[in-house]
C-alpha cells in the first residue's frame, strides 16, 4: 500500500511516517499543504491518501473535494484530533473512505488502516454511528420520498445492510448470518447497485434515510 501523508505539522507528519515504516507500510511522500499535497497526488499517484482535517488556508476536507474531482478513484482517509460530527459529515460528503483519530491506539490505528484491503471503512471506534446520526438528523425530511419510489431490498440484503450500518464487518456478518464472507459481498454489491451507491460510506447514509434501522 503506497501511502502520500499530509499534514502541516512538521513533527506529527514525520512521526507518522516512521511509524508507519516501521510497521512495513510504503510511505512514498509527505505534504505540508493542499496545494503540495495535490502536486504529489499527480507526480507520485498513491493508493491512499492521509489526510489531516485542520490545515491552514486550504483544509483537509477542501484538499480532498479538489483531489476527487481529478482522481475520482482515490482513497482518502481523514486523520483528525478531534472528533467533531461536522467534520465528520463533510469528510464523508467530499469522498473520504475513513476517518481516524490522531490519538487512537496505535495497533488499533493499523488495523483499521489495513481493513482497507478487505473493503471495510476506516472509522475510529463510535464513529460509525455517529455518522449515522448525523446524517439521520440532516436529512429528517427524506421523509418526502415514499417507500415506493426506493427499490425493494431482499430480505437477506436488509439484514446484511442493517449489521453493516451497525460496524460489523464482512467476516462478522457472515458469522452472524451463517454465510460465507464471499457471499455477504456479493449482498453488498447487489445492494450498492440497487441503490446506485459506490460504496460502504454512502451505504450508511442512505440506511439513515430508509430507517432501515427501525424496521424489523
Amino acid at each position: 500500500m503506497k501511502i502520500l501523508l499530509v499534514d502541516d505539522h512538521a513533527l506529527f507528519l514525520e512521526g507518522i511516517r516512521i511509524f508507519l515504516e516501521v510497521n512495513d507500510i510504503n510511505v512514498i511522500g509527505t505534504a505540508k499543504s493542499g496545494e503540495e499535497a495535490l502536486t504529489k497526488v499527480e507526480v507520485l499517484k498513491p493508493e491512499l491518501i492521509l489526510m489531516d482535517v485542520q490545515m491552514a488556508e486550504c483544509d483537509g476536507i477542501e484538499t480532498t473535494r479538489m483531489i476527487k474531482r481529478e482522481y475520482p478513484e482515490m482513497k482518502i482517509v481523514m486523520l483528525t484530533a478531534s472528533e467533531d460530527e461536522d467534520s465528520l459529515f463533510a469528510a464523508m460528503q467530499a469522498g473520504a473512505v475513513g476517518y481516524l483519530i490522531k490519538s487512537m491506539d496505535p495497533e488499533q490505528f493499523l488495523r483499521q488502516l489495513f481493513s482497507l484491503r478487505e473493503g471495510e471503512v476506516p472509522l475510529a471506534p463510535g464513529l460509525a454511528k455517529r455518522l449515522l446520526g448525523e446524517f439521520s438528523r440532516r436529512r429528517q425530511v427524506a421523509d418526502e420520498l415514499s417507500d415506493e419510489s426506493e427499490p425493494e431490498l431482499t430480505r437477506r440484503q436488509t439484514e446484511v445492510l442493517q449489521l453493516l450500518t451497525d460496524g460489523w464487518t464482512y467476516k462478522e456478518i457472515a458469522l452472524r448470518l451463517d454465510l460465507k464472507e464471499v457471499t455477504v459481498k456479493y449482498h453488498v454489491r447487489e445492494i450498492l447497485s440497487k441503490l446506485h451507491l459506490s460504496n460502504r460510506t454512502q451505504l450508511i447514509a442512505h440506511a439513515s434515510r430508509l430507517r432501515l434501522n427501525g424496521k424489523k
